[in-house]
């Protein structure tokens, strides 16, 4: 998949940027991975995590009333895990040393995972899912689409959804 391939690019500049970094992680909400720089990390096992975790702190912020969750930072006595949504269905999660600044660590983590999310929702759109939904009923027209910002966090809902059931 060539998205997979710019997903890795993505993640590799966001670790250049971010020299603390240690590693990266693209998943789906559904805890697959679908790129990562993490050495050793097991990815798979990471993703699994991030997605139990996700579904955690969506109940958690819906039942304190915060509203939609967005990201998601836990500290450890050795450095962060960074979690943010990626576009419908997707999350990125980083890993960092201690010693990282956790506001550029926020700064470089929301705009990677913006970026992240395009690639992700315009593969998705390609496999034909978007098209089929997209499609207007029979002796209907359909509307011209005009492309409007989406709050983040669109993939945390999707994770209730998905861990409510």
């Amino acid at each position: 998949m060539a998205a997979e391939s710019d997903i890795l690019d993505e993640l590799r500049r966001l670790r250049t940027r971010v020299p603390q970094l240690t590693g990266a992680l693209a998943a789906g909400v559904d805890g697959l991975v679908v790129a990562q720089d993490t050495p050793g990390v097991d990815p798979e096992s990471l993703a699994a995590l991030t997605a139990a975790a996700l579904g955690v702190a969506v109940r958690l912020a819906d039942a304190t009333g915060q509203g939609e969750l967005r990201e998601l930072l836990v500290r450890g006595s050795g450095g962060y895990v960074a979690t943010y949504a990626a576009g419908r269905t997707a999350v990125l999660t980083l890993l960092a040393q201690d010693r990282v600044n956790v506001g550029r660590l926020h700064l470089e983590g929301r705009r990677a995972a913006a970026r992240i999310g395009e690639l992700v929702d315009a593969a998705e759109s390609g496999s034909g899912a978007a098209e089929r939904a997209g499609k207007p009923a029979a002796g209907r027209t359909a509307a011209p689409r005009t492309k409007t910002p989406r709050a983040q966090g669109t993939a945390m809902t999707d994770t209730r959804t998905a861990t409510d059931s």
